[in-house]
């Protein structure tokens, strides 16, 4: 005799009602809590967003030329922050020496003191990146002038680009007249030395004799030039002024 085997149990009426009501409660809780959310933050002051970019950068004013002003300070924004690291690792003008400048050069004054063309020369600077200048010029004994320009650019492709340009030129007959040499320590490819191979003079004035060297570092070329109104180049003192500025960058 087969027993009967009783049938799978299935749900009854009042157990899908009692899940119905369990889900739809869980629903209006839900929505009961996101309503009282939007109504607390309806009533709050919205929060504001930090701005992308500032609007107004702190920068100093230019001040008025006065005899406590400075060409700093006369022209306020006409210098970057690099320029003043820069500047520090000029040479110090020894003692006793007559001082003519020493600080940072903006790159338009600089281009119309160094070259003859100064449009050009600023086409130039500016082709070639430049990003600061820093010049010192001083006077010895009224017979020896020295001026020392650091030129960083923004890389060593345009540091490379000014020491070439002027390893162009200087051999000609206008400028030193002569393939110059090595400069003591310095690779062939990094440093060059001309001393004039003969004097300028012109009637009425001194014998003006000059040399200069120039020595690219990174991104950072420094070119030191030595003048004597008597026709004499003492080169070992040249050579002593670059071996102080390059230890000094």
């Amino acid at each position: 005799m087969v027993s009967e085997v009783p049938a799978a149990a299935s749900p009854s009426r009042g157990g899908r009602r009692a899940t119905l009501l369990i889900a739809g409660a869980a629903v209006c809780g839900v929505l009961a809590g996101t309503i009282t959310g939007y109504a607390v933050q309806y009533h709050r002051e919205p929060t504001p967003l930090p701005p992308l970019a500032q609007q107004k950068m702190a920068s100093p004013k230019p001040q008025a030329m006065s005899d406590a002003s400075t060409r700093r300070s006369i022209n306020a924004n006409r210098w970057h922050k690099a320029d003043e690291e820069l500047a520090k690792k000029l040479l110090d003008v020894p003692g006793g020496a007559q001082t003519e400048f020493s600080g940072d050069a903006p790159v338009d004054l600089f281009a119309a003191m160094y070259y003859e063309d100064t449009s050009d020369g600023l086409g130039s600077l500016i082709s070639d990146r430049v990003q600061s200048i820093a010049s010192a010029r001083w006077s010895e004994s009224d017979r020896n002038f020295v001026e020392i320009n650091l030129l960083q650019f923004h890389d060593r492709d345009g540091a490379e680009g000014f020491q070439t340009g002027v390893e162009h030129y200087m051999p000609t007959k206008e400028y030193a007249g002569n393939a110059g040499k090595e400069v003591p320590g310095v690779p062939e490819d990094f440093g060059h030395l001309w001393v004039d191979s003969k004097a300028h003079q012109e009637p009425g004035y001194h014998p003006l004799r000059g040399a200069r060297a120039v020595v690219r570092r990174g991104d950072i070329v420094m070119s030191v030039e030595y003048m004597n109104n008597r026709g004499e180049i003492d080169e070992n003192a040249l050579v002593e002024l670059v071996k102080r500025q390059m230890e000094r960058l």
